[in-house]
Order: structure tokens, then C-alpha cells, then sequence
């Protein structure tokens, strides 16, 4: 041994500068590696809010084909269901035509009985034309739609708008007018009871029917929550709301588990009767002027409905498929309606691989305009 850690002395008689170096170098590494870390995820923010070129080409097919139609040609059938009470109503916001496409076409694909169905799809007056053109020329087989622009409401103001862009967030997902219109379903549609409203990164893969007899207890609203029991803190209200600010230790809970957008069933006469529209405006309002939650639109939503929201069994709607690579087959294929919430869409080349079937299955792939602009599964 003393001979070993002779050798070993006189072969490295300068340890302490050696190992002074290698942490050096450790240290450089673990910078650079850092580096890139944040370039890739740079990179993968800007490619879930580029627009593919494909996409784009496709819009501009449809918009063009759109204008050469008279008007009479731009009126969808069966227009008399849209206020029927005996049918059941489902409602999308989106600006992508593609992810409309496959929210509706999974969505009576799925029903028992897709001659009930009435399908309301709100976009923005740019996308209007181009989604208009697409339900035209692809009517959803026994199931009514329509296509109406968020300018059609007189309702949102300019003011309004401009309170949203005072955010100060360079994400259009929470200062676009449509991500906000989830809070005026009550006075988009007055004349319904009753709705779901989907996001538009979903695919349904179930029967909903059942949704209409979930009894609500007086309540607003019915989802699935994002808490956990292996992991009490998982999407937990401390995580979003600021809980230093006296409003919220008031009136909430830091342990109370949140709710998931994407999949949401509403009875509209409990919110006209209880305002909750006004309740959000005064909301929104409130924390333009104060530090109430570290996000941006998401606690909006989960304050709004406060003690107004009745828990659905979690194989009504399963999430994650948008971000989250590791979650379990089985709880996939049993959901009713699966979310690809996060920045990784299923129409996006960065999408997750191993979800892209059950997305991609509900596109035509082999329409003339999709074969035109090179859109490939």
C-alpha cells in the first residue's frame, strides 16, 4: 500500500490543482449544458406558435374559395337546431382549422346519436372564412354546425380588449379574446341551458352523452380535477395563486385542488342566475391592479367557479398529451375525451410521437386541399 501511494504521489504531485481544473471544467460543462437547455426550450416555445406552412397554405386556399361564394352558398343546414333545446349542444373556440376539424369529427364519430348533436364553432373574423369553408365542404354528417366570428358579439368591447393586452404577457393563448370567451358562454348563447365547451386541442373518444344527467347540485359547472392522491400538491391552488395577497387567504384555500380546461359542461341558466360573467369581469379588473396569481388566465377560470364546480370521474377526461410523455395507455384509451394541453400539439411536428394517432385517425388526409399543401400524417 505505502508503495502504491508513493507511485500514486509522485505521479500526481500537483492533485489539488488537478482536481481545481476538473471542477473548472465541470463547472464550464454544466454551464454550456445549461445553455442549451434554454435554447431548446426557446426553440420549442417558438415552433408551438409558429404557424406550419402547410396550415397556412391551407387557409388561404379555403378563404379564397370562401369569398367566390354568394351569400346564400355561405348558410349552413338545419340553422333551426341552434336554439333547440332538445338537442345536445357543444361549442369549440379556435383559430385552427385542422384542430376544429377533429374536435367535431371525433365528437360525432363518437355519439350514439350524432342527428342530437349541434356544434357551435367561434373563431375570430381572419379565421372566419377559412373554418366557414371547410364545415362547407365537410359537413359533419347527421350532426348541425355553425361558424360565427367573436366580432359578432357587441358585447366585448374595445375596452375590454384593451384590458386584456394590459397583461403585459407576450403569450396570445391569455391575451387573445378567445382564450377569454370560456367566461361569456351565458351570453354568447342565451337562449341555451346547457353546453359543453371544448378546447380545441382535444379528441373525444366516447359516447358524452351521459354528461347531460350529471347531477350538478345547484352548481355552475362539472369537470375533471388535476389533483392527484399519489401527489397531494399536484396542481394544487398554491401554485398558481399569490397567497401573500389578503384576497386570496380570504376567500380561498392554498390546498384546494384546481379543475382541467379542455373538457367543461355548463349549465347556463345557474350562471345567468348567479352572474358569474360580471363576478369574472371583477376579477379580471382586480388583478390587473394587484399580484393575485402567478399565471396568467388559468386562475381566472378556477376563482370564477369557486365552489361552483361538481368533480367528474377521471375517465371522463384525461390530459397531459401535449407535455407530458410518460402517461399511462390505459388511461388514454379509456377516457372519454383525451387533451393535448401543453405546447406540443398533435398537428405540430414537435408534437409527442406516441399520441399522434389518436389525433391524426379523425383527419382527412387525403382531401384535395390537404393534398395540395402537403399536410401529411
Amino acid at each position: 500500500m505505502e508503495v502504491l501511494l508513493a507511485k500514486a504521489n509522485h505521479a500526481f504531485a500537483d492533485c489539488f490543482e488537478i482536481a481545481e481544473t476538473l471542477r473548472a471544467m465541470a463547472n464550464d460543462i454544466e454551464e454550456q449544458v445549461q445553455v442549451e437547455k434554454n435554447e431548446e426550450s426557446y426553440l420549442i416555445q417558438l415552433a408551438g406558435r409558429t404557424t406550419p406552412k402547410g396550415l397556412h397554405c391551407l387557409s388561404i386556399r379555403l378563404t379564397t374559395e370562401y369569398l367566390l361564394l354568394q351569400p346564400e352558398e355561405r348558410q349552413f343546414p338545419n340553422q333551426h337546431k341552434l336554439q333547440d333545446l332538445d338537442f345536445y349542444h357543444y361549442a369549440v373556440v379556435s383559430d385552427e382549422i385542422l384542430a376544429c376539424a377533429v374536435v367535431v369529427n371525433s365528437t360525432t364519430a363518437s355519439a350514439k346519436e350524432p342527428e342530437k348533436i349541434v356544434f357551435h364553432v367561434v373563431t375570430d373574423s381572419l379565421n372566419l372564412p377559412a373554418i366557414s369553408m371547410w364545415f362547407l365542404l365537410n359537413l359533419p354528417g347527421k350532426a348541425t354546425i355553425d361558424v360565427q366570428s367573436i366580432e359578432n358579439f357587441e358585447w366585448l368591447s374595445t375596452e375590454y380588449s384593451s384590458a386584456l393586452k394590459e397583461q403585459n404577457s407576450n403569450d396570445p393563448r391569455y391575451t387573445s379574446a378567445l382564450s377569454h370567451l370560456r367566461f361569456y358562454l351565458a351570453d354568447i348563447f342565451p337562449a341555451l341551458d346547457k353546453i359543453v365547451l371544448f378546447d380545441h386541442d382535444v379528441v373525444v373518444q366516447r359516447d358524452l352523452t351521459g354528461l347531460w344527467s350529471v347531477n350538478l347540485n345547484g352548481k355552475v359547472h362539472a369537470a375533471v380535477e388535476t389533483c392527484h392522491e399519489s401527489e397531494a400538491s399536484f396542481h394544487s391552488m398554491h401554485l398558481f395563486m399569490n397567497f401573500l395577497d389578503q384576497f386570496s387567504t380570504k376567500w380561498l384555500n392554498a390546498s384546494v385542488c384546481t379543475w382541467a380546461f379542455g373538457m367543461n359542461f355548463f349549465n347556463l341558466e345557474e350562471w345567468r342566475r348567479q352572474n358569474l360573467t360580471n363576478l369574472y369581469r371583477d376579477y379580471l379588473q382586480l388583478g390587473l391592479k394587484r399580484p393575485l396569481w402567478k399565471t396568467e388566465s388559468l386562475p381566472l377560470g378556477w376563482i370564477t367557479f369557486h365552489n361552483q364546480t361538481v368533480a367528474l370521474e377521471k375517465s371522463w377526461h384525461a390530459f397531459g398529451l401535449g407535455h407530458n410523455s410518460g402517461l399511462s395507455q390505459g388511461d388514454i384509451e379509456h377516457a372519454a375525451v383525451i387533451h393535448y394541453d401543453g405546447i406540443m400539439k398533435p398537428w405540430l411536428e414537435i408534437g409527442i410521437a406516441e399520441y399522434k394517432g389518436n389525433w391524426s385517425k379523425h383527419v382527412q388526409y387525403d382531401h384535395p386541399y390537404l393534398l395540395e399543401c402537403n399536410i401529411h400524417e
